[in-house]
């Protein structure tokens, strides 16, 4: 996994040293958790022993996580990653500060983590998002997604509010 830069983003490995910054920036934040697969980290403990995997799973050929740090900050605004690869399609999973939304960072970093999995081989990449999520159901559109299913929610992705998930896929 090599970093990636954008016009205004650098994409890069997380780091032990970026446990408060997630924990305070989004990882606790009801907000932002609130269409994703797992709950607020109550304290940031909780963030430090998570990130401690994260940082193991580094040592793995197939995984792709990165810190999303705004260049004009220095400082992590979300992550990225892929979460899973389902029949040899990687999908995504991402989130970030909620004061950092509606500025189009995160179709930025979409953009750049889809051309890198293009450039490992991949010729379909995957990414879901609960129906609700309309913004992110937008971000996925603009970074060139198409709509090919919808699901059911599974036993962690469900809460009261999400009645299905949608599919998309991305084909060169």
């Amino acid at each position: 996994m090599r970093e990636l830069e954008t016009a205004r983003l650098k994409l890069r490995r997380l780091r032990e040293s970026d446990a408060r910054r997630i924990f305070d920036c989004w990882a606790s934040d009801p907000e932002v958790t609130r269409f994703l697969t797992w709950t607020p980290h109550e304290n940031v403990g909780v963030t430090e022993m998570i990130l401690s995997q994260w940082l193991s799973d580094y040592e793995k050929p197939d995984v792709f996580r990165y810190g999303i740090e705004l260049k004009s900050e220095g400082q992590l605004i979300g992550m990225i990653d892929v979460v899973g690869i389902r029949d040899g399609i990687p999908f995504i999973g991402y989130c970030s500060g909620k004061s950092y939304w509606n500025n189009g960072y995160m179709t930025e970093a979409l953009r750049a983590v889809v051309g890198e999995l293009r450039e490992n081989g991949f010729k379909t990449i995957g990414i879901e998002a609960a129906e609700e999520n309309t913004a992110s159901n937008r971000v996925i559109r603009k970074a060139g997604f198409a709509l090919t299913g919808k699901r059911e929610p599974k036993e962690r992705e469900r809460k009261p509010w999400i009645n299905a998930i949608n599919t998309y896929h991305l084909t060169f």
